[in-house]
């Protein structure tokens, strides 16, 4: 077994424990955030129904409308505004293009003064510009991360988004419908299954921030249950008043 000598091994230490989560939360948070949204707007419409004492059928005719509806409605939301994002940035891309092509000694002195104020010294900052430059593909993909915050070749695909967005809701909408598409006639097992959900995207969601996994997966209960007491009570005002 290798022996570690004293210089190296808080070198290792620290590789080892300097970690971090990721705070953009990749795929996760969107995913779960959507199935989130699905979930406690399907159960509050569900709940709202079910307090104006409907019959079972209309319940799950309902749920599977807000579903559907919903479902849809993310999907087209999602694809339209990365659609729009990617369409803007491509423009602002072509920009940068045409002036690295028509300006290359103006986009090089810019790119050395934004180093230097970042602190590297100027004669350094002017090289590292200049080598930087000479290929235009990495010139562009250089001025786009620095100027304007993307990354070229990494940009969302609304394609993607919408899928992502209709799967991830429908998912979320589908557990309070679920007991009723099994059979069940009354609200209390459509409740347990939506609050358990919720607590389970709340746990989950805690891999992206620095709360328990147990706050929040309470919190998310919380407020989502307070929303389907709100609908219910709703329900039952509007089943009486239109009774």
């Amino acid at each position: 077994m290798a022996v570690l000598d004293a210089a190296e091994a808080p070198h290792i230490a620290h590789r080892d424990n300097h970690t971090h989560r990721d705070v953009n939360g990749g795929w996760l948070r969107p995913a779960v955030f959507g199935a989130m949204d699905g979930l406690v707007s399907n159960l509050a419409l569900i709940t709202g129904v079910a307090g104006g004492s409907v019959a079972p059928q209309t319940i799950v005719l309902t749920g599977l409308a807000g579903l559907a509806a919903g479902a849809f409605s993310m999907a087209a939301g999602e694809y339209t505004s990365v659609a729009s994002q990617r369409e803007l940035v491509l423009a602002e891309l072509d920009i940068e293009r045409r002036e690295l092509r028509k300006h290359p000694a103006d986009e090089q002195r810019e790119l050395a003064a934004l180093y230097e104020s970042r602190g590297v010294e100027p004669k350094l900052a002017r090289e590292v510009a200049r080598q930087l430059s000479r290929d235009p593909d990495q010139a562009l993909e250089i001025h786009a991360r620095e100027e304007l915050g993307v990354d070229p070749s990494d940009l969302p695909s609304p394609a993607v988004a919408a899928v992502s967005s209709f799967g991830s809701f429908a998912l979320g909408a589908l557990l309070p419908l679920l007991p009723y598409l099994l059979g069940t006639t009354v609200l209390w097992p459509a409740l347990v299954v939506a609050l358990v959900g919720l607590f389970a995207c709340g746990a989950v969601v805690a891999r992206v921030t620095a709360r328990s996994w147990w706050f929040s997966g309470l919190r998310q209960l919380l407020l989502g249950g307070a929303a389907a007491a709100v609908t219910y009570l709703l329900g039952i005002a509007f089943g009486t008043a239109l009774g």
